[in-house]
């Protein structure tokens, strides 16, 4: 039985973590489901949007007990090469060149959190909880940890890595990691809100956007940072994508992007 539930509508993919009878905790299974689907959809030229969410009462509880048990037997080589494996799913989706919107809900715990701040745009239901539990078990949040401390920020990871506290949905927001909180009657919603104004703009605008942040953020601007980002806005600027938008803004039209064809 598969991990994932992989649905595709146009331009629009969709993927369920699929486990909810373990509220879709995390097993080497279902890792390199997730890396070789965002593989896959990171490949298709005419995806626009990916969610990311989860079936069941959670969005993701970290790690499956079954497997945490099968690890406490596992040689130092053994635990190197399994936690590569994660380390290689969350590259997987970061680094996807098409947008991802996380949909939270529930329990988002350990590397469920690492699974969240991998995605571009977090909608989370008031009811979800995101908890860094690693320190409670003894553990580290090692490999997840690029990314939650770039999401969610220095000080606050300090706080909630060391501590291991919950923190809500609201907290979240707060913080900055979470960008929408809703009712849970609300959230799929809010996400087709999300994905409609991603799925508007111009689709290689949308991936050199993401990519954009990825490499700038947090570099000093140097001469080179800025030669960098003047070559890329002329790259896209000579597109035929960046010809069409301009022309069809400045002609009052729709792009073709958006014409039905």
């Amino acid at each position: 039985m598969t991990t994932l539930d992989v649905q595709r509508h146009g331009p629009v993919a969709r993927v369920y973590l699929n486990r909810p009878d373990v509220r879709n905790a995390f097993n080497d299974g279902v890792i390199a489901e997730l890396c070789e689907t965002f593989a896959t959809l990171g490949a298709d030229a005419g995806l626009r949007a990916i969610v990311l969410g989860g079936h069941g009462k959670a969005f993701c509880a970290g790690a499956d007990l079954a497997w945490m048990r099968a690890m406490a037997d596992y040689s130092w080589e053994q635990n190197r090469a399994d936690a590569q494996a994660l380390a290689d799913m969350l590259w997987a989706v970061y680094s996807c060149p098409v947008p991802v919107v996380g949909r939270i809900h529930g329990d988002c715990y350990a590397g469920g959190v690492g699974l969240a701040a991998v995605c571009d745009v977090l909608v989370a239901s008031d009811a979800a909880a995101f908890c860094l539990s690693e320190a409670k078990l003894g553990l580290l949040p090692g490999t997840i940890g690029p990314y939650v401390i770039r999401a969610l920020g220095e000080q606050a990871s300090r706080r909630y890595m060391v501590t291991a506290e919950r923190f809500t949905a609201t907290q979240a927001h707060a913080l900055g990691f979470v960008h929408e909180v809703c009712p849970a009657d609300a959230l799929d919603a809010k996400v087709d809100e999300v994905v409609a104004a991603l799925v508007a703009n111009g689709p290689m605008a949308a991936r050199a956007c993401k990519r954009l942040v990825q490499d700038i953020a947090g570099q000093p601007i140097t001469a080179a940072l800025r030669e960098d980002t003047a070559r890329r806005i002329a790259d896209i600027r000579a597109s035929g994508e960046g010809r069409e938008g301009v022309q069809a803004f400045l002609a009052k039209r729709k792009p073709a992007w958006l014409e039905p064809g």
